[in-house]
Order: C-alpha cells, then sequence, then structure tokens
C-alpha cells in the first residue's frame, strides 16, 4: 500500500533524550555528574517508561512531564544527588530544548518536498512537545504534532495510534509510523501501521505479539522506506 503519511515517535526518535545529562556534563563546574551521567540518562529514561507503562495499565493518567519528573527524582537519588536541586532543575529545563537528532531536518525536508504528510505521535505532553519543535525549528515541517493527551492514556494503547487516521484522513496501512522503541513499533504494527524501528544502540528485537516491517540504524534511510 502507497505511503502517505509519515508519523515520527519524539523521544529518541526525532529528539535526543540524552542531550539534557549531555549538556549539564560538560559543565566543568559537573565533573561529579560527568563522572555518572550516562547512567543516569540511562535510568532516567528507563524510569519514564516504566511510569508511563505502569500508569496506562492501572489507569492513573498523568501527563508526561509528570513522569519525566519523577523519573529523574528516582535516578538521581539512586546516583546519590538526591538533595542537588540546581542540578535537578537544569536538567528539566533542558529537556524543554532537546536537540533533534542531526538528520532529522533533511529526512523531514526530503518527506515534505515529495509530498508526504509528517508528523509527531508522542507520549509527551502537548506543552513538552510544541517546545522541543520549536527548539529544534521542525515545526515547518509538520501537519500535526499529536500528545496522548487527548485521550488520557500512555503508547502501546491502541487509542493513542488511532489518533493518526483520525487526524491526517488516512487508513493505517498508509501510514509508515517511525520509533526508536522496539515495544512502540510493536504496538503500532499491531495497530496495522507499517513500522520502521530505529535502532540507533544495535539492540536485539523485542519478542513481542508483533514485529516492525523495518530496521534501521537512524532515519537516514525513511525517504527510502516510504518510496520517495
Amino acid at each position: 500500500m502507497t505511503i502517505k503519511a509519515c508519523v515520527f515517535d519524539a523521544y529518541g526518535t526525532l529528539f535526543d533524550v540524552a542531550a539534557a545529562a549531555r549538556h549539564v556534563a560538560a559543565d566543568p563546574a559537573r565533573a561529579d555528574f560527568a563522572a555518572q551521567w550516562p547512567k543516569i540518562a540511562a535510568d532516567w529514561r528507563d524510569r519514564q517508561l516504566q511510569y508511563s507503562w505502569l500508569r496506562a495499565i492501572t489507569g492513573h493518567h498523568c501527563d508526561f512531564w509528570q513522569v519525566t519528573q519523577d523519573g529523574l527524582d528516582w535516578a538521581l537519588e539512586a546516583a546519590g544527588f538526591a538533595d542537588d536541586a540546581d542540578l535537578r532543575a537544569a536538567l528539566l529545563g533542558l529537556y524543554w530544548q532537546l536537540e533533534a537528532f542531526a538528520e532529522v531536518p533533511a529526512v523531514l525536508d526530503r518527506l515534505t518536498k515529495a509530498g508526504l504528510r509528517c508528523a509527531i505521535l508522542s507520549n509527551g505532553s502537548a506543552d513538552m512537545l510544541n517546545g522541543a519543535v520549536s527548539s529544534a525549528g521542525i515545526g515547518g515541517y509538520l501537519d500535526a504534532v499529536l500528545s496522548v493527551d487527548e485521550v488520557g492514556v500512555f503508547k502501546p494503547a491502541d487509542a493513542v495510534y488511532a489518533l493518526v487516521p483520525q487526524h491526517l484522513s488516512c487508513t493505517a496501512g498508509e501510514v509508515l509510523f517511525v520509533s526508536s522503541n522496539g515495544w512502540d513499533a510493536a504496538g503500532a504494527a499491531a495497530f496495522g501501521f507499517q513500522t520502521a524501528w530505529v535502532n540507533r544502540a544495535g539492540a536485539p528485537t523485542d519478542r513481542l505479539f508483533a514485529q516492525p516491517q523495518h530496521i534501521c540504524r537512524d532515519l537516514t534511510d525513511i525517504p527510502k522506506l516510504a518510496g520517495v
């Protein structure tokens, strides 16, 4: 089936979730944090995702900013920084200005020039996503920025993926969904999207109920996968 829309997950797919911690670690006054930042960044991301899944399963929804803060608090306490309010504030502030991966603008430019609709579908709150899109300067390429705020549950709930055909006036099979999260790619594939898993870390494929049709190391091949 011909692809009419490319829909991207945001965090880890378009935006580098480690950028906030990396930036703080570059401060010469933060040598203590620099020594541990990769693990802190990984723990922060893991807890952020785990809390979103648990809230989805139990029906205790909140916006993604809350689970982002909760995940960071856990990661900082685990690393011995629980009382460092300045560090916490710096990391959270930078999360609103995450860097896009280097290939993102060129990929979006090629897709839009070929006439495909492009959108974001994310667990992020609308405010968080708008901040990241603005900071990265990619808003002009996007037809929609879709947040789970509309349905009150996090991915991989089907209600989230259903936002795409509703907003972009296409069928599920006409969508190429792109995510750096294996579980997200599985959820999207099960919903009926054509899917590409961006496996930047070279991780094993998740053993789940569905598999992505495509696996790539970054976004560079997405236009080719979309047929343009």
